[in-house]
């Protein structure tokens, strides 16, 4: 969630009324909010998502002095009216990788701020795959310098590839070194992706201890039966024993049994029957699909999310939700009862 605290730091004010921080690496204004300027906003997100993250905040005028004005009462309709789930499916048309942030709406002083805050993308560098009015080109990188956002240089574009490759290195040294340290003979390979452990015989698990603190959660009992190999028993940690089953984890991959994104779905639907998408989008938030695992669930880009919702029950910003296939037909059956019933009356 995005700490307020945060944001007065950054539009801290100076006595003749001006900004103390100007737009840099990490941080960028903009007067007012618009749909129309989702493309440059997109542009920007990713630039931040390239370098070291990022904060874009509405509601301030960068010329000819900074100063806070807040938002104007058409932005403070269109952010309220603002779906994260539509936005995190474009970006996920318009780029490849995950760019990870979060929005929100704040007052400070009696102004209002909307505040959208890019998280550093884990995996670099993140490539547009789509053109967008003039905005977005397919192909490009863009990157942020100082106070803008621009096509990535050969320098930085270089440096990202071999601080990923330096990135790879080092997993590859720290599992061979784990392996080594088992043995060959005892060392086993476990696909997180299929649940799946293989090698012949194997006793030995080796498993990186990221991977360990991700998998806690899983209980015993929770698996599947795989005969014929080696497996782990789950009792709080991971541990080995001789004689086990092997499991598969349930819900390995949840984009097998969810594989629609919000837009997705909406096209498939379209494909059926003649509905407009704002409809769609009112079926889903009238029925409450969102929340029904019979056709939808969140998906979680991390464990800390994932806590986050169980603990305070609100869905962190910018967390989508997919959905099954059977989601598709249960859209069209409710719009076809209300279009029955319409007639009716």
């Amino acid at each position: 969630m995005i700490n307020i605290e945060d944001v007065k730091q950054l539009l801290r004010v100076k006595s003749d009324g001006s900004l103390y921080h100007r737009e840099s690496q990490t941080l960028e204004f903009k007067e007012a909010f618009n749909f129309a300027g989702l493309a440059e906003y997109f542009r920007d997100f990713a630039a931040f998502a390239n370098n070291k993250g990022g904060w874009l905040i509405f509601g301030v005028k960068d010329r000819p002095k900074r100063e806070l004005i807040g938002l104007n009462e058409k932005s403070s309709i269109l952010l309220d009216k603002f779906d994260p789930e539509k936005i995190t499916g474009f970006l996920l048309e318009d780029f490849s990788g995950n760019i990870q942030w979060e929005h929100d709406v704040v007052e400070i002083e009696g102004l209002k701020y909307g505040v959208f805050r890019i998280d550093e993308a884990n995996v670099k560098p993140v490539i547009c795959k789509k053109d967008e009015v003039d905005v977005l080109k397919n192909g490009e990188i863009y990157f942020r310098y100082g106070g803008r956002t621009q096509k990535i240089q050969a320098a930085e574009l270089e440096a990202i590839i071999n601080h990923r490759i330096e990135k790879q290195n080092v997993q590859w040294i720290d599992l061979v070194s784990k392996i080594a340290k088992a043995g060959p003979q005892n060392a086993a390979i476990l696909d997180i992706d299929k649940g799946e452990l293989s090698k012949n015989d194997a006793q030995i698990l080796v498993v990186d201890d990221a991977l360990v603190q991700g998998i806690k959660w899983i209980k015993e009992g929770s698996f599947n039966e795989k005969s014929g190999a080696p497996a782990l028993k789950l009792v709080g940690e991971v541990q080995p024993i001789n004689t086990v089953e092997v499991i598969k984890k349930e819900r390995v991959n949840r984009l097998k049994e969810y594989p629609l994104s919000a837009k997705e779905l909406a096209d498939k639907v379209k494909t059926k029957i003649t509905i407009g998408t704002n409809d769609i989008w009112r079926i889903i938030n009238e029925t409450n699909m969102k929340t029904n695992p019979d056709y939808s669930i969140f998906n979680f880009r991390n464990k800390r999310q994932e806590e986050d919702f169980e603990n305070t029950g609100i869905v962190p910003a910018g967390v989508p939700s997919i959905y099954k296939i059977s989601a598709v037909d249960y859209i069209i059956t409710v719009y076809n009862n209300e279009r029955v019933k319409n007639d009716l009356l």
